[in-house]
């Protein structure tokens, strides 16, 4: 009988872990003004785990300066996590703004916009 891979578990398990590390690094260890209320949405990490890109959003200020801030900050966190992890590669670190958040308030806008014409119709 086969057995089966682990490997695909294995690299969900290390891009959540990354995830809660990367957030309480930058909570507590990055000092940066341009970065200020930073929430990770996801990480997914390349097979090879050389390379990480890591989806956040932010409550306040401008995205373009806070993706600025954290791909500076890339190296310093990287080192971070290579202290914390017990993996033979920690990956670099690639921050991308993710837009699902506002997204997702355009839809809910249009939906009770629509919900509210259709109401006076009735």
């Amino acid at each position: 009988m086969p057995r089966k891979s682990s490997v695909p578990n294995r690299s969900f398990r290390v891009a959540d872990q990354i995830q809660r590390d990367l957030a309480e690094l930058i909570a507590r260890e990055l000092k940066d003004p341009r970065v200020g209320m930073v929430t990770l949405q996801s990480v997914e990490v390349s097979p090879d785990y050389a390379h990480a890109k890591v989806f956040f959003s932010v409550l306040a200020g401008d995205p373009q300066e806070t993706a600025e801030g954290l791909n500076q900050a890339a190296g310093f966190l990287r080192n971070g996590l290579f202290k914390r992890l017990h993996i033979h590669t920690v990956p670099t670190l690639h921050f991308v703004y993710d837009r699902t958040p506002e997204r997702a308030a355009d839809m809910n806008a249009l939906i009770a916009k629509a919900v509210a014409t259709r109401a006076k119709e009735d």
